[in-house]
C-alpha cells in the first residue's frame, strides 16, 4: 500500500510539472515589435534580410543585360563571419535573403558550388552513375553542365557593447554584406544594417 501510495505522488508530482509546463509555454508573434532581446532574435534577422533584400533587387548594377529574355544571375553563398557572442547560424540571414532573390526573379542560387564545398552534394553524385549498368544512361546527367555563379555573397555579423549608466548598456550589431562579381572581383553591391538595443547590465547576449 505505501509504494503505491508513493507512486501515485510521484504520478501527480509530474502531472503538475507538466501542467505548469504547458501553462508557461506560449506561441509569440516576434513580428510585433513587443518582444524584444539583448540578444539578436528572429525578427532582427527577418529585417535585416529584408532590408539587403529589397537594396539588392532595386540596384541598378545587378540587372542582367539579357534580363528581358529570361537571363539570371547565379549567385554562390561564401562566408558569413559571426563575430559577436552569440551561437548563430548564418543561414537565418542568408537563407532568408535567397529565398527572396530566388521569388524576385533576377537571381538564381547554385548549391552545387561553395565555399566549403557543395551544399547539396546530388549534383556531383548524379554523374558517377555514367557507369552504372542499373541506370538508363540516356537519363545520366552530363559533364560540363553545371552552371558557374557569377557573383558570390559574403558578409559578417559585429557585436558592440558599451556600458550607458550603471543601469544600462548599449548592444550594437551590424549586418555587413557584399556582392561580389567574380569575374572581376569587384564588390558590385554592399550594405550594412545596424541594430541597437539599450538593455541593462544584468542582460546577457549569449
Amino acid at each position: 500500500m505505501k509504494i503505491i501510495n508513493q507512486k501515485s505522488c510521484l504520478v501527480m508530482v509530474a502531472a503538475a510539472l507538466f501542467l505548469n509546463g504547458c501553462k508557461s509555454t506560449e506561441v509569440v508573434d516576434t513580428r510585433s515589435g513587443e518582444y524584444v532581446t539583448a540578444g539578436l532574435s528572429s525578427s532582427d534577422f527577418n529585417n535585416a534580410a529584408n532590408d539587403a533584400l529589397n537594396d539588392i533587387i532595386s540596384s541598378p548594377l545587378l540587372v542582367h543585360p539579357q534580363a528581358a529574355q529570361g537571363g539570371r544571375y547565379i549567385m554562390a553563398v561564401s562566408n558569413i563571419i559571426n563575430d559577436t557572442s552569440q551561437r548563430i547560424d548564418t543561414d537565418q540571414l542568408t537563407k532568408k535573403i535567397r529565398v527572396g532573390l530566388l521569388n524576385s526573379g533576377k537571381f538564381l542560387t547554385t548549391t552545387a558550388i561553395g565555399l566549403s564545398g557543395a551544399e547539396d552534394e546530388m549534383t556531383a553524385r548524379v554523374r558517377e552513375l555514367n557507369e552504372s549498368k542499373m541506370v538508363n544512361q540516356t537519363t545520366v546527367k552530363k559533364d560540363g553542365q553545371v552552371i558557374a555563379p557569377d557573383f558570390s555573397l559574403s558578409g559578417k555579423i559585429i557585436q558592440r557593447t558599451n556600458r550607458l549608466d550603471r543601469s544600462n548598456q548599449l548592444v550594437d550589431y551590424y549586418f555587413q554584406l557584399t556582392l561580389t562579381q567574380l569575374e572581376t572581383g569587384l564588390a558590385y553591391w554592399e550594405g550594412e544594417y545596424p541594430v541597437s538595443k539599450k538593455v541593462s547590465n544584468d542582460s546577457v547576449t549569449w
